[in-house]
């Protein structure tokens, strides 16, 4: 019975949606990058706006997708990475955030499901940090609302000039928002890779 009322108030919603400038990477730390400058890529699923499989949904697998990177030169100084995982087009007034990581290393260039498995309260086995989702879990994959749509599920990495401040963290597992303040003044750039899903009766 429930899918069938899902499905009903999903479609009644479904102009509900494209929350895209409050995206993390449309804070106020971007306001002198606009453009991005990394060039992300997820070799499993293929370019941005490629659809993600069953699998990497919420209710199939809840994999994480690959998602790998590159600077968009050599001189570019790194100290560590910040990625922010968002879905702009739930009928929510913000974007939901399906993952959050920090204190990322500047000598990695992807992130992939086994890098997620928790090893600490707030600490993953790939070697950074992981913070406050919707969920309360280290990854929440895509679970669109039935009869939505697609939903667009934004990959978002930022590079930073110096690390993150955790000290300035109410918890130990950051918010996005708390994150947001405290890249202020260190982004040197940033990129996205996007993924489509939709669940359909």
């Amino acid at each position: 019975m429930w899918p069938y009322v899902e499905n009903t108030l999903g479609t009644l919603l479904r102009s509900q949606r494209g929350r895209d400038e409050k995206l993390f990477r449309k804070g106020p730390a971007f306001a002198n990058l606009p453009d991005p400058s990394l060039s992300v890529t997820s070799p499993e699923c293929g370019p941005s706006d490629s659809p993600m499989s069953s699998q990497h949904g919420k209710d199939g697998g809840n994999q994480f997708p690959t998602i790998s990177w590159e600077l968009p030169k050599s001189d570019t100084e790194v100290k560590e990475y910040v990625l922010i995982v968002e879905d702009p087009d739930a009928p929510l007034p913000s974007p939901i955030a399906h993952g959050v990581y920090y204190a990322i290393p500047a000598s990695t260039r992807s992130v992939e499901a086994s890098s997620l498995e928790a090893v600490g309260s707030n600490e993953v086995k790939g070697g950074f940090k992981f913070g406050q989702n919707r969920m309360g879990n280290v990854y929440g994959g895509p679970r669109p609302v039935l009869g939505h749509g697609p939903h667009r599920y934004f990959y978002q990495v930022v590079a930073l000039r110096e690390g993150v401040d955790q000290e300035g963290f109410a918890a130990a597992k950051a918010t996005r928002e708390e994150l947001a303040r405290a890249i202020e003044g260190k982004v040197v750039a940033w990129g996205v890779w996007v993924g489509v899903f939709e669940r359909k009766m």
